[in-house]
């Protein structure tokens, strides 16, 4: 068989007129706003319109710890929805909007692959409707009235040296992490250390995707702390007028977007932040918006459960008081033997040994789903033509001894048709009730919600904080934020805040060495290990391999 690449797949499938796949999912014309023929902007005012209107079943798709194996969680969410829509069920897809970080960096493509892609997959991975581009625009706007501000007298007394909001740009780049600007003298502003976050790092991006709504959005921003007087009094977008303007450049970027699967299926794909340095998940409104127009609803959260699932279930869940249904955790055989030590070359070898050792790792992220938030959930095993029988029946003897079931999925390969058996153990657990709990209560201090996310979720010993780390605890205590969820920012490939201890490490310390709270969006942020908020690009970028022809046909989009 001819193997095409995740591009060429896409390319090949005719696209239905987006009108056409908003009439399916039940969305009336005047609420949409066409951005060509195959993607569009639904009106947010459609919610006030469907508020009396039942929720959906939500399903949440999570993985394993990534490796560089690959996991396929957005392929297993988009195959799922295709699978659900085989077996006759109406279905909405919520996905996040790829960063063009990634894209250029390592890992090209971010809309799925084989035969479960969101498309047209060239525009959702490039500038799409252009949402980044706003959010970037109007964070930087904010940077701009912060240092104009004091640069024309600075009547709020901000001390230059007390800054925390920083410009950002929507790429890998590692020389803007720290830079020195203002310099050139006085007209050239007043020379101060500053810095570049990557735009899904934002905390612009944080509010997009937490609003409700365009009087919240505003409100968020509002609140918004960009730095502190002399006096260590927080300085908001707020005191500086800031908020109005910001929330007109962010009017159309509010609106979820919606585009269509390879089998035609309705996806929204809104808002993008990352779950590493972020919580991980699409906009509440795009989450919102899919629960009233389908039956069930996928969506994904970022990375591993250890940093998505929890995020979204202790973060975005409670904000927009909503629950999933069921939860699919995400696993393949190759990444498993990576966890239990195998090189990357040979993974493609029966290695029961290996996979035994690696298996550790699915099983306690299927525990915390199922012990400590209490959800059901079945694990998907992304199958590769490598996968032997006897690797796949000791992952489902594993499984099983936890009372989860093992799902093969061949969405990769064949679509929604290879979708169906995991549709269908899906929609049983569905049906099942569910005593759905938090990983802690917002009324515990900052320290005990760190200890109950490390010691709950990781299997830390416990959390250590560096001297500055604990001066910002004490600080944000005193000024009233001590019950508000937290962000954990942590690498992806571990559990522990080591990237190079994989499977399910123990006896280790999370050290926790800057807390920054974004007020707006509601959580605290806390950055462990050498987790940076600016990417760098590999030593080969994916860019590389991209490229353009003259009848405007993109290439190398993996």
């Amino acid at each position: 068989m001819e193997f095409k690449s995740d591009i060429q797949i896409a390319q090949e499938t005719p696209l239905h007129h987006i009108g056409e796949v908003a009439k399916e999912a039940g969305v009336a014309e005047k609420y949409l706003e066409l951005y060509g023929n195959y993607k569009a902007k639904v009106d947010y005012n459609l919610l006030e319109e469907m508020k009396d209107v039942a929720n959906g079943k939500l399903i949440l798709v999570t993985a394993i710890s990534p490796t560089p194996a690959g996991e396929g969680k957005t392929t297993t969410t988009v195959g799922l929805a295709d699978g659900l829509k085989q077996i006759d069920k109406k279905v909405v897809v919520a996905l996040r909007e790829p960063s063009l970080g990634p894209v250029f960096g390592v890992k090209g493509g971010a809309a799925g692959g084989g035969y479960a892609q969101v498309i047209p997959m060239e525009d959702i991975n490039l500038h799409f409707t252009g949402d980044m581009h706003a959010i970037g625009a109007a964070n930087n706007l904010l940077a701009a009235m912060l240092d104009n501000h004091i640069q024309q007298g600075n009547e709020l007394n901000i001390d230059a040296r007390k800054i925390t909001w920083k410009r950002c740009m929507d790429m890998n780049d590692r020389q803007l992490r720290f830079v020195v600007d203002g310099l050139g003298g006085k007209p050239n502003g007043s020379p101060r250390e500053d810095g570049f976050d990557i735009t899904v790092a934002s905390e612009i991006m944080a509010i997009l995707c937490m609003s409700k709504d365009m009087v919240d959005l505003k409100e968020r921003i509002k609140r918004i702390i960009v730095g502190y007087t002399y006096e260590d009094k927080p300085v908001t977008a707020g005191d500086l007028k800031a908020h109005g303007a910001l929330a007109a450049l962010l009017k159309d970027a509010l609106k979820p977007n919606l585009v269509q699967t390879l089998e035609h299926n309705p996806a929204f794909i809104h808002g993008g932040p990352f779950a590493n340095i972020a919580h991980g998940c699409n906009s509440i409104m795009a989450t919102r918006m899919a629960l009233k127009l389908a039956d069930y609803v996928v969506t994904e959260a970022g990375f591993g459960a250890d940093l998505g699932a929890e995020k979204f279930l202790d973060i975005k869940c409670r904000a927009a008081g909503i629950q999933p249904s069921a939860v699919v955790v995400v696993a393949t055989v190759r990444a498993l033997k990576h966890h239990g030590g195998v090189a990357k070359a040979d993974l493609n070898k029966e290695n029961l040994e290996a996979l035994e050792k690696g298996l550790p790792n699915l099983l306690q992220h299927v525990e915390n789903i199922t012990q400590v938030f209490k959800l059901p959930a079945v694990v998907a095993i992304n199958a590769f033509p490598t996968d032997t029988a006897a690797e796949l029946a000791l992952v489902e003897e594993k499984c099983k001894a936890l009372g989860v079931k093992v799902a093969l999925s061949q969405v990769w390969a064949k679509g929604g048709e290879g979708g169906k058996v995991l549709a269908e153990e899906v929609v049983k657990l569905c049906q099942q009730p569910n005593q759905f709990a938090y990983s802690y209560e917002l009324d515990m201090t900052i320290e005990e919600k760190l200890n109950a996310i490390a010691t709950k979720i990781y299997r830390a010993e416990g959390v250590a904080f560096t001297a500055a780390a604990r001066k910002q605890l004490d600080q944000l205590e005193k000024l009233g934020f001590g019950n508000i969820p937290i962000c954990v920012a942590k690498t992806q490939y571990s559990f522990s805040d080591d990237g190079k201890l994989l499977g399910a490490p123990r006896g280790f310390v999370l050290t926790v060495r800057n807390l920054k709270v974004s007020a707006g969006a509601g959580f605290i942020v806390a950055l462990t290990g050498d987790i940076m908020t600016m990417p760098g690009l590999p030593k080969v970028p994916a860019a590389e391999k991209i490229d353009v022809d003259n009848t405007g046909k993109i290439s190398g989009l993996f």
